[in-house]
């Protein structure tokens, strides 16, 4: 793979964060974070900049790491066999060259970090915890 383990562990741990964020639990709760549980701590707020820097880790990729990431998804969803991350890979290209934004596409799969862990241990590799 040209694209480093440690790049997709890193992008696994970011868009983790970013699926356990949920709407508001409690708009009146006060500001003490013991007071109100705790709950406040996985809202999404405006000021998060998670999503956005997603977005930026995913366009500060080259072309090959993109298509990787992508193919990765496609063997940890069970798309494609480990044995076919070529053409994994290959269908990744088209689909970005067709005007799909990866980006997009990425972020816009539910659990995708999981899919990408998946997909890494189907190629026999796998984040150092």
């Amino acid at each position: 793979m040209d694209i480093a383990v440690e790049k997709v562990c890193e992008f696994i741990l970011r868009v983790r964060a970013l699926d356990v964020k949920e709407g508001p639990t409690d708009e009146d709760s006060g500001s003490n974070p013991i007071d109100d549980g705790s709950r406040d701590v996985l809202t999404e707020d405006p000021d998060d900049a998670t999503e956005e820097e997603l977005r930026e880790v995913i366009a500060g990729l080259n072309d090959d790491e993109r298509a990787e990431l992508v193919a990765l998804v496609f063997v940890g969803r069970g798309d494609m066999e480990p044995e076919e991350f070529a053409d994994a890979v290959r269908l990744a290209r088209e689909r970005e060259a067709a005007g799909t934004s990866t980006a997009d596409y990425l972020l816009g799969i539910p659990n995708v970090g999981d899919l990408l862990a998946e997909g890494l241990e189907g190629l026999g590799l796998r984040c150092e915890v």
